[in-house]
């Protein structure tokens, strides 16, 4: 698992635009920028949608004052669910939404998930992460099921 002091691995996200689906490596998401990244196993799935997606809403603005940049959440999705998540949580606009439709990123940084027994397949586990010009300086990875570690209100303390 990648760890606080080590630089995030070149990958490419996908977002959809209004011209369509997009490109963004990790260097356009988090070059020069204070960046809190978390992590999901999966848009629309409840403890996502209804608890942990939320508090990063309900936050963004303390969040925003404390000199991060950006708000992302990443999960092993296409670019039409992550965006059809953004629009219906009400994130759009705020939140930046990457789908890791392959898992490249969420397998490259060590948080991929198991989750084939609920018929998932493999996703990302939960996390959230500060990011400070591409290089990680606090992951907090759930141990259990569940969020606390990598609730907003932790990722608040961290800042």
């Amino acid at each position: 698992m990648i760890a606080v002091g080590e630089k995030l691995p070149e990958a490419t996200f996908k977002v959809l635009t209004a011209d369509g689906a997009k490109d963004l490596t990790t260097a356009d998401v988090f070059a020069g920028k204070k960046v809190v990244l978390f992590g999901v196993p999966g848009a629309f799935t409840p403890g996502c949608s209804n608890n942990h997606l939320p508090g990063y809403l309900e936050n963004f603005d303390a969040i925003k004052a404390r000199g991060v940049d950006t708000i992302a959440v990443v999960a092993v999705n296409d670019h039409h669910v992550m965006n059809a998540w953004a629009k219906f949580t009400g994130g759009d606009g705020k939140i930046v939404f990457l789908a890791d439709g392959n898992g490249e990123f969420t397998r490259a940084v060590g948080l991929e998930g198991d989750y084939t027994q609920g018929g998932m397949g493999k996703r990302s586990k939960r996390f959230s992460m500060l990011v400070e010009d591409g290089t990680v300086a606090a992951v907090n990875v759930e141990p259990k099921p569940g969020i606390d570690v990598s609730s907003a209100a932790k990722m608040l303390e961290l800042l």
